[in-house]
């Protein structure tokens, strides 16, 4: 029989087929979760990545408290690494540098010794010339991490263990706020002022159900390291903060200098968070260089420690605040910060959490740190309690005790049979020195076995009760709010709240633009043109081919020109950069990138503050502001939302309280302007009820004044309030048949 022999122990194992599908799948997940959750994502308990997490239980081991000496950053670095994060030693570095910047770390986590970079951008010494220790603030991280206050697991190699997260006494989440890219998802938390942290997370104590809109009341905004100001309105960051999605527009801070004869320049101080000042002074320079600046006469960089950028005017007459808002329109001066509060919720799940979801799972984790800090004082007592009961008795019977030690083969059991003794504290007496027996007083034992005893009910009570436990963490977080308050130094708030100018850059660009009459002329075919002055006689106009007038108005040079496409879209031209009416004109098409398939249904003048009613082919519509309908982009924006084959139809002035459709089916309603919402985009609602067809026309009108319409030979026509009362009715009805003298046409002129 032949002999068969088992592979040797070291074989590889025998090869299976998988499908690859499945492998790639099995496989780009576990890399997906291993970024999402080891390293991109913060806790939101502790608001931090594992890397910082290790750096600073790295900083814990080698005790550089505050008040130790420092030590080299690469024996940080290399401890780090060789115990807890082997992901290279750049990475980690990286990471230290940045949590040491208090130009991008609200609350520095690390205090520096040498270069550790500057706001310029330039990168920080190597790690063999720089030192570092923990700041106060990371020491209130670690607060508790030898009581037991949370979890350890294995490091990578097994050989020692890492904290799962820190206890934290300050909400860092928010504090410092947090930026990751993960896979399919990434975050982005800005950094907030802690005494206001402090003051909502009371707040939330008090009342566990308060909104964001309640919390804003004392976290108003996001509160940067290098300053700056929020120029978002309040309904903006409510939304954010409510959402955990948004962003802040922050803008650079500036004031004006007087000089002799009435000369001026402007100096900013302060820029916007994560802008790189070597990479604005770059953008700066080519802008001023390509001539995009016209208001500007000469840049320079005046700083040292402080930010100081001087911008010096072309003329004495130029407006402060419109020179500095063609530099914020046009550079990093402001800057748009993004809030993406996506964290790992429980350490585990990752999720967009609102503001009152950040703060209440920092409160959560701060309670549970709480109880597993009382229970691990509560075991400390009771084990002392025990010795102390021992060495009283030990004490009492110091010369017995002696004895059996110097005599008895086995005192241990001797000691615990004589006196009734535990193990514990038998172990206590025996491994005490003579000389320490020799010191025992009884009244110092009793003295603090009673004062234990106090301690012990006190925190068992505490364990018991969750309101005094809520009751102790309020009291930790008011003294958190001592030390950090805004009238200290680093506490106090460095970024401002200030209403950005709305009409800004309408009148930047007509600072720019010489303000001249222009009259704008559309075809039907969609060419338009601009003529110079208000010509009222268009009769002499040439077309190209078959195409002719669609419409003509009266603007300026100033003017902003909205153009309506059946798709429901609107785009924005600038009437200066018209086509001049030499010539046919362009199509808007060159202007505006229109969908194939759309054509032009309206062009009119933007009327600041002004309102349009807008209404498709079906009949449906709304009131929309004219201010929401301006687009910064060839792209423009949504209007109204129509389906095929239905379109765009109308889009006319809002001028008084009552609105009067008429359909291609020749039927007339008129009804309440009040009844028609005011949206900025949407379908709308139905305005008026068909069978057949769809709507003619339809306009505003005051009811007092009567209906009016133009005919066909140009004469008007109007019908009084008594005379329409038949045509008086509600939105979405029929209607009926028009006035007598009502045009053919089926239009109001």
């Amino acid at each position: 029989m032949a002999k068969t022999t088992a592979p040797p122990p070291d074989s590889p194992p025998p090869e299976q087929d998988v499908a690859l599908r499945a492998a790639l799948e099995e496989r780009y997940l576990a890399y997906a979760l291993s970024t999402i959750m080891g390293r991109a994502l913060p806790d939101a308990r502790d608001g931090l990545k594992p890397v910082h997490r290790r750096i600073l239980y790295g900083m814990q081991i080698l005790k550089l408290d505050p008040a130790s000496a420092f030590k080299k950053s690469a024996k940080i670095v290399g401890d780090v690494m060789g115990s807890f994060h082997p992901h290279g030693d750049q990475a980690i570095y990286d990471a230290l540098v940045r949590l040491a910047q208090d130009f991008s770390s609200r609350y520095p986590l690390v205090e520096g010794q040498g270069n550790f970079g500057n706001i310029d951008g330039d990168a920080a010494a190597a790690y063999r010339y720089t030192e570092a220790r923990m700041t106060e603030i990371a020491r209130l991280l670690l607060e508790g991490i030898d009581e037991d206050a949370i979890d350890f697991r294995d490091n990578y190699s097994g050989d020692s263990k890492e904290p799962i997260v820190l206890p934290a006494a300050i909400p860092n989440l928010l504090a410092n706020g947090s930026q990751g890219i993960a896979v399919g998802m990434a975050t982005s938390v800005p950094p907030h002022n802690l005494a206001e942290l402090c003051d909502a997370a009371l707040h939330l104590i008090d009342k566990p159900k308060a909104t964001s809109d309640e919390l804003m009341k004392f976290v108003p905004g996001p509160d940067f390291p290098t300053g700056g100001v929020i120029v978002d309105s309040r309904e903006s960051i409510a939304d954010a903060y409510r959402t955990g999605r948004g962003g802040f527009r922050v803008r650079a801070r500036w004031k004006t200098e007087e000089g002799a004869r009435g000369a001026w320049i402007a100096v900013v101080t302060e820029i916007p968070y994560g802008v790189q000042k070597s990479r604005l002074m770059e953008k700066l320079a080519e802008l001023f260089n390509e001539k995009k600046l016209p208001l500007l006469a000469d840049i320079r960089d005046e700083s040292a420690e402080d930010v100081r950028i001087v911008f010096e005017p072309r003329t004495r007459n130029v407006d402060p605040a419109m020179l500095m808002e063609s530099l914020f329109r046009a550079s990093e001066l402001e800057s748009r910060i993004p809030m993406n509060m996506n964290v790992l919720v429980d350490g585990v799940v990752p999720r967009v959490v609102s503001l009152p979801e950040a703060l209440q799972q920092w409160l959560d984790h701060r309670r549970e740190v709480l109880l597993r800090r009382s229970r691990h004082r509560l075991g400390e007592i009771e084990h002392r309690l025990e010795v102390l009961a021992g060495m009283i008795v030990v004490f009492l019977n110091l010369d017995e005790v002696i004895r059996i030690i110097r005599e008895d083969d086995d005192p241990k059991e001797r000691l615990k049979v004589r006196f009734k003794l535990t193990e514990t504290q038998v172990n206590y007496v025996l491994d005490t020195r003579l000389r320490a027996l020799r010191r025992l007083e009884e009244m110092e034992l009793r003295r603090e076995h009673e004062e234990l005893t106090k301690e012990k009910a006190q925190i068992e009570k505490l364990v018991a009760s969750p309101a005094q436990q809520w009751k102790t963490i309020a009291w930790q977080i008011a003294e958190l709010k001592k030390k950090y308050g805004p009238k200290t130094k680093l506490g106090a708030r460095r970024t401002s709240f200030e209403a950005a100018p709305v009409a800004a850059a309408m009148e930047l660009e007509e600072s720019l633009v010489e303000r001249e009459p222009v009259t704008v002329v559309v075809s039907d075919k969609g060419w338009v043109r601009a003529l110079k002055g208000h010509v009222a006689d268009l009769s002499s106009l040439a077309f190209k081919g078959d195409d002719r007038l669609k419409t003509a108005f009266f603007a300026e040079t100033t003017a902003k020109i909205l153009v309506l496409a059946t798709n429901g879209k609107i785009f924005t031209l600038d009437a200066a950069k018209l086509p001049g009416g030499r010539g046919f004109g362009e199509p808007v098409r060159m202007m505006a990138d229109i969908d194939e398939g759309a054509d032009v249904a309206a062009v009119f003048v933007h009327t600041p503050g002004g309102k349009r009613l807008v209404v498709s082919t079906e009949g449906r519509g709304f009131v929309a502001p004219e201010d929401e309908m301006i687009a910064g982009t060839r792209k423009g924006k949504a209007l109204i939302s129509v389906d095929l084959p239905h379109e765009a139809r109308l889009i006319v002035p809002v001028e008084g309280d009552h609105v009067a459709i008429i359909g291609e089916n020749r039927k007339l309603i008129a009804f309440p302007l009040a009844q028609v919402p005011e949206m900025a985009r949407g379908k709308g609602v139905r305005l008026q009820k068909y069978k057949d067809g769809g709507v003619a026309d339809a306009r505003t009108f005051a009811l007092k004044d009567g209906l009016g319409w133009v005919d066909g030979a140009g004469r008007n026509f109007s019908v009084s309030k008594a005379e329409l009362r038949d045509w008086i009715g509600n939105r979405a009805e029929a209607g009926r048949l028009p006035p007598k003298g009502f045009p053919k046409s089926n239009r109001f002129g």
